[in-house]
């Protein structure tokens, strides 16, 4: 999706229509999530009162939790918006949402909690940024070619990105298709040190990014491949970095934190660029070191940066294929 947004012609008005319903359904699942959240963070947590909700909202959060759960999702409409606002502004719901790396909370809550009002327009048409914020599951494999040039520009390397599912029933779909490619770009989003899988609420979610980032680098049909390695979520690990310390993730242990503020910031990010690039190398054969690794420091929503990385990873490719003479 990011792709198409940058190198290719873009979405048409019918494609960026067909965004609403995702994003729409995104709402339902953030604030059912915030609900129920709270309801047990109510029953659970020694500061249970400040998880309580008030009795006017306790109605409008059973009726959207209901709703959350379904199959099928209405689209929003202003009494939907003036519910989940409502509901939305609940200082339980705040504190919940503080809670979020713990309950599953997506990345585009706040940006989509917002613009309310818009997204409930009956002319409504998402924009770029709109569905660069919605979340969908990665499942199976998706192709997409493109050219870091754009489309508007020739003689330009053309490359064919597969986009792969992460989740752990997905890995083996894929890894199978591919032999002979000349890149894996592999994409940790550093600020879930402090999150849990969704498929699995007793694993890390960056414990899991380490064993199968170890468990790609192994692969035998990636044996002469390059590696991009993207810290993706650059701006979310940036603010969380300054309120939750990386030693909550068993990995990062042996932090040792600087002087606060934006100096940690950068102190931390390259922290955990060296623990990648540890395990890069004791994860690669003798035989394999001399293979092309990048690391690029992204934030997905940032479609500039992410336009000069693409680039500079062509450049890369492309000086890997004069070296080799291929």
């Amino acid at each position: 999706m990011e792709i198409k947004l940058l190198f290719r012609t873009g979405f048409d008005e019918a494609e960026l229509k067909g965004y609403t319903p995702v994003i729409h359904a995104n709402v339902f699942q953030t604030i059912k999530i915030l609900y129920d959240g709270a309801k047990e963070l109510a029953q659970v947590e020694s500061e249970s009162s400040k998880y309580v909700i008030l009795p006017d909202n306790q109605e409008i959060g059973e009726k959207l939790s209901e709703i959350g759960g379904r199959l099928d999702y209405p689209s929003l409409n202003k009494e939907l918006v003036q519910d989940v606002r409502k509901l939305w502004e609940d200082q339980a719901i705040q504190e919940t949402y503080s809670c979020g790396s713990v309950l599953q909370v997506p990345d585009c809550a706040h940006y989509f909690m917002d613009n309310l009002d818009r997204l409930a327009e009956a002319d409504y048409v998402p924009t770029k940024e709109d569905v660069l914020h919605a979340r969908v599951r990665t499942s199976g494999v998706v192709e997409i070619q493109f050219s870091p040039l754009g489309e508007s520009k020739r003689g330009g390397e053309v490359y064919r990105l597969y986009d792969v599912g992460g989740q752990r029933n997905e890995r083996r779909k894929w890894i199978h298709l591919f032999e002979g490619v000349d890149a894996v770009i592999f994409c940790a989003a550093i600020s879930e040190y402090d999150q849990l899988l969704f498929e699995d609420e007793t694993q890390n979610r960056m414990m899991e990014t380490k064993e199968l980032f170890d468990w790609v680098l192994k692969q035998t049909c990636f044996e002469k491949t390059s590696f991009m390695l993207f810290l993706n979520k650059f701006d979310i690990f940036e603010r969380k970095i300054q309120k939750v310390p990386l030693t909550v993730c068993e990995w990062f242990k042996d932090y040792e934190p600087i002087a606060p503020g934006k100096q940690d910031v950068e102190h931390a990010y390259e922290f955990v660029k060296k623990k990648f690039e540890e395990v890069y190398f004791q994860s690669s054969k003798p035989e394999r070191v001399d293979r092309v690794f990048k690391i690029y420091r992204t934030t997905a929503l940032d479609q500039k940066l992410v336009k000069k990385t693409f680039k500079l990873m062509d450049e890369s490719m492309r000086r890997s294929r004069e070296g080799t003479g291929t």
